[in-house]
């Protein structure tokens, strides 16, 4: 008899990972699927950090490291804030961790007690909503749309705040639109924030260097806010060290201390190889970094085109990141023949199995009229990929 707990009942596997699952299936099969779906970098990890872990095991890093991460380690992260963020934290207020995905786990449990409210504006990152579900936090969403550039305002999070918010969690560039909130928009925050100090602040900045304005900005420069945001940041984007595993957070010292306990108690701390590389990814050039970035703006931009160029697809300009997220709500009621479209999972469906090609589902997101597509991957693919679904849409009458 099995009797699984309510924790793991209530929570919902990862769209974007089933999606991942079933292209993998599919191709086991003989199908030739165009994968759109995963937000992984199609590089790879450049070499001079596989060739940092390659020395790290060669020099015997090979046993338990600390559970904040090596001091090192953490000092180059405080010196990367400094730097790239003009932000203050001490090597004591970073806490180094398995994904930057653990590291949002560790501050969402530690700071989240059932029935406090965390807003989300919508869409939102598949992984937070779980999180909050885990945290037993209560869900408060701010939605969007394409038409606002899938951002909300000051006022929208004025009216969402009450008695028992308890945190504000958002990431900018914006997995799963790529939107970049601005200096003036980040400030407005920072105000409606300042009124309420009972409020902190997960700011997710993965995507910090895939960035198509050049400069990256962070709620957490705002003084009004000192001692209240929590910075997540890691190396699986900028660097293409997705399978390393090693993410991080600058945050007060006690919220720090507090991850360091949580952690402590669930994986200690992460890979030791993975940190010997991340040391050196960190305190590199970035010129790596820069050329794939550089790589992203320009499929970004050949998107856009083909997108522009399928009727009945409605998308926002994004600046950052590597997804789109158009509105396909338009085919909603059409139908091939012998498919009928009736929400964006139906959408998703008909495509892998008429255009071999994978997206994931908004509703994943937040926002049911919509698709995520991602171009981490070859601009070869990323035209053939778009020109089968331009196809495949053409017949949905």
């Amino acid at each position: 008899m099995e009797v699984l707990s309510q924790r793991i009942t209530r929570l919902n596997e990862s769209e974007t990972l089933q999606m991942a699952k079933l292209s993998r299936e599919l191709r086991s099969k003989g199908y030739d699927i165009i994968d759109l779906s995963l937000g992984e970098p199609d590089f790879p990890t450049p070499l001079y950090i596989c060739e940092a872990a390659k020395k790290a095991i060669d020099d015997g890093f090979t046993k338990y490291p600390p559970v904040a991460g090596y001091l090192d380690l953490r000092q180059a992260i405080s010196e990367k804030f400094k730097r790239d963020n003009n932000l203050n934290f001490s090597p004591d207020q970073i806490i180094v961790s398995t994904g930057a995905k653990q590291s949002i786990a560790n501050v969402m449990m530690v700071l989240v007690n059932p029935g406090d409210e965390v807003i989300l504006p919508s869409p939102y990152w598949v992984s937070y909503r779980e999180i909050i579900k885990l945290a037993e936090g209560t869900i408060v969403m701010i939605p969007s749309s394409v038409e606002k550039n899938f951002k909300i305002s000051a006022q929208d999070l004025e009216e969402a705040i009450t008695p028992r918010t308890k945190v504000f969690c958002f990431s900018s560039p914006c997995n799963p639109t790529g939107s970049v909130y601005t200096r003036e928009e980040l400030k407005s925050f920072a105000e409606v924030l300042a009124k309420h100090p009972g409020i902190f602040v997960i700011s997710d900045e993965i995507y910090e260097f895939i960035n198509f304005l050049r400069h990256h900005e962070t709620i957490a420069q705002f003084a009004e806010l000192k001692d209240r945001v929590i910075v997540v940041n890691g190396c699986s984007k900028a660097y293409s060290m997705t399978g390393w595993r090693l993410g991080y957070i600058g945050a007060p010292l006690w919220i720090t201390k507090a991850c360091d306990k949580m952690q402590g108690q669930i994986t200690s701390g992460a890979s030791s190889i993975s940190q010997r590389a991340a040391l050196a990814a960190i305190t590199s050039d970035q010129a790596e970094t820069v050329k794939m970035c550089d790589a992203f703006h320009h499929r970004r931009d050949l998107v856009m085109k083909m997108l522009s160029e399928i009727p009945g697809i409605k998308a926002n300009h994004p600046d950052g990141a590597f997804y789109f997220f158009p509105d396909i709500s338009s085919f909603f009621g059409k139908s091939d023949g012998k498919n009928i479209i009736m929400s964006a999972d139906d959408l998703c469906m008909y495509l892998i199995y008429n255009a071999s090609v994978t997206v994931v589902t908004g509703k994943a997101f937040g926002d049911e009229n919509c698709v995520r597509i991602s171009y981490a991957t070859s601009e070869e693919k990323l035209t053939e990929g778009l020109k089968r679904m331009k196809e495949a849409l053409s017949k949905l009458k």
